[in-house]
């Protein structure tokens, strides 16, 4: 139970008790800043608590962005403030100035407060701003207090009766809960979801609070969903294609709904962004699988089409990560490009075909569930291809010319963060200090040098000994491209270099062994990576930093794990290179997957800040 401490008079006809109750909080009361401490400090030290003026008008929804996100230590509307556990300690001391403060007034005479008394009316203003005067004290010490942004909705504390009554009139006139359903939604996204499943989908994401479920419940519901659109497809029948589109476009619906639900309902949880972001790379690459699988009934091999589908969309993912990180905290952040893109946004129609030809998650999974339904897999995958590819090239460009034409330096945690986003092994850590320093640094040449080079090696001469020295060409190569800190303006291409290099070997290798059973074992295997570096970027997000040294280590790196499979093509036979990318995939995936959910769960409960990602469509 959350606790919010009521300042001052009570106001007879004041919802404000009732509304506190509603949002979780036992209300007590307080008749000034001495009290206010006192009643704060017999208050659970793992508790929620609110300082709240009992003047407030407003709407409740205003009072529930300001005094329950989970996300924000420190939150403040007009009139009412919030602490979290993590920021009792910063609260506490701002109010024991506070009232410091004001016992030396009195005693100085500059002040005189008369608790019984609803005459004084210098006394009841300032015993009514005792809230943002504790925030102003929070500010001045340098806490950050998150300060929602209300748009319509009212929240004031009124020093007469004349503006309290004009502070009611506004809070009727505007409708709490529309507003709150309207904020329910992305405020940016894609044309498909915007026009097509916003609409209605705000409203399910309101069943869903008015019955108690969660965001995290629904994110599972939209897996189970899309699971089961996987095995439709695979049954390679025609209904069972037209089923799978359906149920794809459900899926999505929830995938929609649990977002929505959790900004209705201010449910935001470190494990539920993480639960969201990885389902909805499990959902699609497992539709996938489905399709290949269907298509295999009918006597047609789609397997290698499905991995490239899968290889561009991570590496795609990837892209926006690297350039996102290597930008979040730079300086002098423009350029003529940046400038440009900021005009046609404010033409209208530009925005959403500017949004759609990216091929955001919602026209993707459209697309797919469309052309699942009515035409063939081996269509689909071609459609997603070229689709997918020129979104590639069209946002890749785009941010290839701001990192040209922007002049701006970029910090060690940028560096740092594409660092761990290259997933460096041991093979790399060992050679850095031999080639740091030597010669000329150009990382982006050298990794797709590299990754050129393995790529058509694997491709021209196929699983032989060759191909085991394009791979120590590329090792050496990948540690030139991280032998120094990742500042230069085209660095953030090098983490997703290096993903297209492993993924594309493991699917040339694949494809070149020609035996049954191979390349769905390199699409598990490239899953099971994959999954691995989202989850690194996840952590990244989350602020939690890279997963830890020894899982690297333990899983080979990008540079260990290329050449361990150009070893194993070169090696083995086709039917024993198939069963050691099976066993290397499980062995992969086994890791990583038991590693990440003790992370996830560990934090989650440990009280991690919580958080939402708003960023790009994915």
């Amino acid at each position: 139970m959350s606790t919010a401490i009521l300042t001052g008079q009570p106001v007879p006809g004041s919802s404000l008790e009732s509304d506190l109750r509603s949002l979780g909080f036992d209300v007590l009361h307080a008749a000034d800043a001495a009290d206010t401490e006192i009643l704060l400090a017999a208050v659970p030290a793992q508790e929620r608590v609110a300082v709240v003026d009992a003047r407030f008008v407003g709407h409740p929804h205003a009072l529930r962005l300001g005094l329950t996100d989970p996300r924000f230590p420190l939150a403040a509307v007009p009139g009412a403030l919030t602490a979290q556990p993590a920021g009792r300690a910063a609260l506490t001391r701002a109010l024991a100035r506070e009232t410091a403060e004001s016992g030396a007034a009195a005693h100085g005479g500059a002040t005189t407060r008369a608790k019984s008394s609803v005459g004084d009316v210098d006394s009841l203003a300032s015993l009514a701003s005792l809230a943002d005067r504790v925030v102003g004290a929070l500010v001045a010490d340098g806490d950050d207090v998150h300060r929602p942004e209300l748009g319509s909705l009212v929240a004031e504390v009124p020093a007469d009766p004349q503006t309290r009554n004009e502070a009611r009139q506004a809070v009727a006139a505007v409708d709490d809960e529309a507003v709150r359903l309207k904020s329910a939604v992305k405020a940016r996204d894609g044309f498909f979801t915007t026009f097509c499943i916003s609409p209605y989908s705000r409203y399910i994401a309101r069943w869903c609070a008015r019955r108690g479920l969660t965001p995290n419940q629904v994110t599972t519901a939209s897996l189970i969903t899309a699971l089961i659109a996987a095995g439709c497809a695979a049954t390679g029948t025609r209904p069972g294609f037209v089923a799978a589109g359906v149920l794809l476009i459900a899926s999505f619906v929830l995938d929609c709904t649990d977002g929505q639900l959790a900004r209705y309902s201010l449910q935001y949880s470190t494990l539920g962004a993480w639960l969201d972001a990885t389902f909805d790379r499990a959902k699609e690459y497992a539709y996938y699988a489905g399709l290949a699988l269907g298509a295999a009934r009918g006597g047609d091999d789609v397997w290698a089409l499905a991995l490239g589908a899968m290889i561009l969309q991570t590496c795609r993912h990837v892209v926006d990560f690297s350039f996102n990180e290597a930008n979040h905290d730079a300086t002098a952040n423009t350029s003529p490009t940046a400038a440009l893109s900021g005009k046609l946004d404010s033409v209208g129609w530009t925005v959403w075909v500017r949004r759609m030809i990216v091929l955001p998650i919602g026209e993707r999974w459209a697309m797919i569930a469309v052309l699942t339904a009515v035409t063939t897999p081996r269509i689909t995958f071609y459609a997603l291809l070229i689709g997918c590819a020129f979104a590639a090239t069209y946002t890749t460009a785009g941010r290839v010319l701001r990192s040209l034409t922007r002049r701006a330096k970029r910090t060690d945690r940028a560096a740092q963060a594409l660092s761990d986003l290259a997933d460096n092994g041991p093979l790399v850590e060992a050679l850095v200090p031999v080639l740091k320093g030597r010669g000329p640094h150009l990382a982006p040449l050298s990794a797709a040098g590299g990754a050129a080079a393995m790529v058509a090696g694997a491709w021209a001469f196929g699983p032989s000994w060759w191909v085991v020295l394009m791979a120590g060409l590329y090792v050496l190569l990948s540690t030139e491209a991280v032998s120094r800190p990742l500042k230069g303006a085209l660095d953030w291409l090098v983490p997703p270099i290096f993903r297209a290099g492993e993924y594309l070997t493991v699917l040339v290798l694949a494809a070149e062994s020609d035996v049954n059973g191979a390349l769905p074992a390199a699409f598990g295997l490239v899953a099971a990576v994959a999954y691995h570096h989202y989850d690194t970027v996840y952590r990244i997000r989350g602020n939690a930093g890279a997963p830890p040294a020894w899982l690297a280590r333990a899983i080979g790196g990008q540079d260990g794990r290329t050449l361990l499979v150009a070893v194993l093509a070169a090696l083995l036979t086709a039917a024993q290179f198939t069963v050691a990318l099976t066993a290397l995939a499980v062995a992969v995936a086994l890791v990583v997957l038991v590693e990440s959910i003790r992370f996830w769960v560990s934090a989650h409960k440990g009280g991690a800040p919580a958080v939402h990602d708003e960023g790009e469509p994915a």
